[in-house]
């Protein structure tokens, strides 16, 4: 009998447990790698956390393309404003090539983050030209602006602004005919601010002037002043369509809250940019116990302009001294000055909250956004319903893998522990991965992520059974066990890795083209079949030689898995034919 040949195949029958150690080790170090970056559970998506996931489709009518250079810039500015009110572990990311999506989990600012996101439209200083409150407090004479804002020099050296939100009671000045035809006067001298803010002084200071120019009013102009005097901004759908097709330099209508009393504004061109501001924040100011302010630094262009038309309302009557801060065809805060405000930063104080105060900055700073974008879903999840669903998810995975064990105990019997120890390193490298995943990558593991591991559970138990029918057919051709597990892994070997090569591609494609949720689904479909890899490589087949060397294997107990009785095996025939006579009779295969 020849001596059998040294090779790879003898030195990995001979030394498994190396590959043994190697996966112990690595399960070993992630797993305390989990505990030291003390993320010892995966995260959890909005759909079993809680939270609101909310999609937003861009849209080109501002004037800019919807590229991947804005949509990344849509994505940064609104990451930043969900961040600055505080809420922690909100994601946002793109999704196709004109949707982004807003995850904003649990929590006491989910709201107001969802009205913030949902706010795209691009942020404008513009003059106000007149005010009035609308609905039921029109007809109190008593009701006004319950804080206002004035803005004048700072005593320090840095030229900064102070203000407040203004007050001013409805009278016969601020009527929709007297400010009407100021603003008539003022786009028949000039469209520019600093001509309307002319206009406003003279004509709000004589009647009579504002008599005189309404003698030639546009159709335009008419048109302008009805829909002011029919604005009702005590309603939700006339507030909704008021910033509608306006454009930066056009004369406008909006609507502002003030102490829960809508009023409605006539807005002038606008004269600073959103984009221009720099940087907004809340501070408190201990000093002067004014409270809580929102202070603004603008670049050089936005400094110019916002000293030029502090400068001209300042030379205005009230409400024609106020410049309103307008996001999404709202006024958000409309402060008064009394002087220039130049050096490039300001200050607005008032009777603020300190949500309103971060509000307000954030609206400042986070804006401007190169595109504007209509809100296409919100869905809400709670926490208890989140629960529920992570709880139906863990015991479809639990039914499943317990039909799995099921199965493989009544057919393989003994070869069910090599299996079942497959599972449990396989499910022990996920569960340690997911963790560490989490804070890397910002990974979640949501509903259809659950579905993707318990898919793997099959996906894992396939790699096996091949292997193991394998060994059996070897056995079955009158091979004992031990050359049996080394002839048939080349074989399975083959079979598994193009298995998973395909579930791996059907993954990787249906993450590439797919978006939201289903992406969670193909990225655990994906990373469970590599580690499945992984584990038949470094874990099944090792094991599979160790226990091969064992009496209750290698005799071929009935309760093995492996009896050949039970599995018909029969001796190999080789018939041999000497030259020039008979064939020989059968003769029984010998193996090294």
């Amino acid at each position: 009998m020849a001596a059998p040949k040294k090779g790879r195949s003898a030195s990995a029958q001979s030394k498994p447990g190396r590959s043994l150690a190697l996966i112990l080790i690595a399960i070993v170090g992630l797993t305390a790698g989990m505990f030291a970056s003390g993320h010892t559970t995966p995260r959890l998506g909005i759909d079993l956390a809680g939270g609101t996931s909310i999609t937003l489709e861009a849209k080109s009518d501002q004037g800019s393309a919807i590229n991947k250079a804005n949509m990344d810039t849509a994505v940064e500015i609104m990451n930043r404003r969900v961040n600055g009110l505080g809420v922690s572990e909100a994601e946002v990311q793109t999704q196709g090539s004109r949707n982004i999506i807003v995850n904003i989990p649990k929590g006491t600012n989910s709201e107001k983050a969802r009205e913030q996101v949902g706010t795209t439209a691009k942020l404008y200083f513009r003059p106000v030209l007149a005010q009035e409150a609308t609905g039921s407090a029109a007809a109190s004479p008593s009701a006004s602006p319950s804080g206002s804002s004035s803005a004048s020099p700072s005593p320090s050296a840095s030229a900064s602004g102070t203000g407040e939100k203004a007050t001013s009671s409805s009278s016969p000045s601020a009527s929709a005919t007297s400010q009407g035809r100021s603003v008539t006067d003022a786009l028949k001298a000039d469209s520019t601010p600093s001509a309307s803010a002319s206009a406003k002084a003279s004509s709000s200071a004589s009647p009579s002037a504002s008599a005189s120019g309404g003698a030639a009013v546009t159709a335009d102009d008419a048109a302008l002043q009805a829909k002011y005097a029919a604005l009702d901004c005590s309603k939700e759908s006339v507030r909704a369509k008021t910033g509608e097709g306006v454009k930066p330099e056009d004369t406008t209508v909006a609507c502002g809250e003030i102490d829960k009393v809508w009023y409605k504004y006539l807005l002038g061109p606008a004269a600073v940019d959103g984009t221009e501001v720099d940087k907004a924040q809340a501070v408190y100011d201990t000093q002067t116990a004014a409270g809580w302010q929102v202070t603004m630094d603008f670049n050089k262009s936005g400094a110019k302009k916002f000293a030029t038309i502090t400068g001209q309302l300042a030379q205005n009557t009230q409400p024609q001294n106020e410049f309103g801060i307008v996001l999404d065809g709202n006024v958000v805060s409309s402060p008064y000055v009394s002087s220039s405000i130049t050096g490039g930063q300001a200050q607005i104080s008032g009777s603020f909250t300190q949500e309103e105060a971060q509000g307000l900055a954030n609206m400042l700073s986070y804006g401007a956004l190169p595109l504007s974008f209509q809100e296409q879903s919100v869905t809400t999840v709670t926490a208890a319903l989140g629960g529920d669903q992570l709880h139906a998810g863990l015991l479809a995975g639990a039914i499943g893998l317990l039909l799995v064990v099921i199965y493989l105990v009544a057919y393989y019997r003994g070869l069910a522990l090599i299996a079942l120890a497959s599972l449990l390193v396989s499910a022990a490298l996920t569960y340690v991965l997911m963790a560490l995943l989490g804070p890397a990558i910002g990974f979640a593991l949501n509903l259809p992520a659950v579905c993707g591991a318990i898919v793997a559970i099959g996906i894992t138990a396939d790699s096996f059974i091949v292997y193991f029918e394998r060994v059996r057919d070897e056995i079955r051709e009158g091979r004992t066990l031990r050359p049996a597990v080394e002839r048939a892994w080349p074989r399975a070997r083959r079979t598994i890795l193009v298995s998973d090569f395909v579930s791996f591609l059907a993954a990787a494609v249906l993450f590439i083209v797919t978006v939201g949720k289903v992406q969670g689904f193909a990225f655990t479909l994906g990373l469970t079949t590599v580690l499945d890899v992984v584990v038949v490589f470094f874990f099944t087949k090792p094991l599979m030689t160790l226990i091969a060397r064992r009496k209750f294997f290698a005799s071929g107990h009935k309760w093995s898995g492996l009896d050949p009785k039970s599995l018909g095996a029969q001796p190999p025939l080789r018939r041999t034919r000497r030259p020039g006579g008979p064939a020989a009779g059968p003769v029984e295969t010998k193996e090294a």
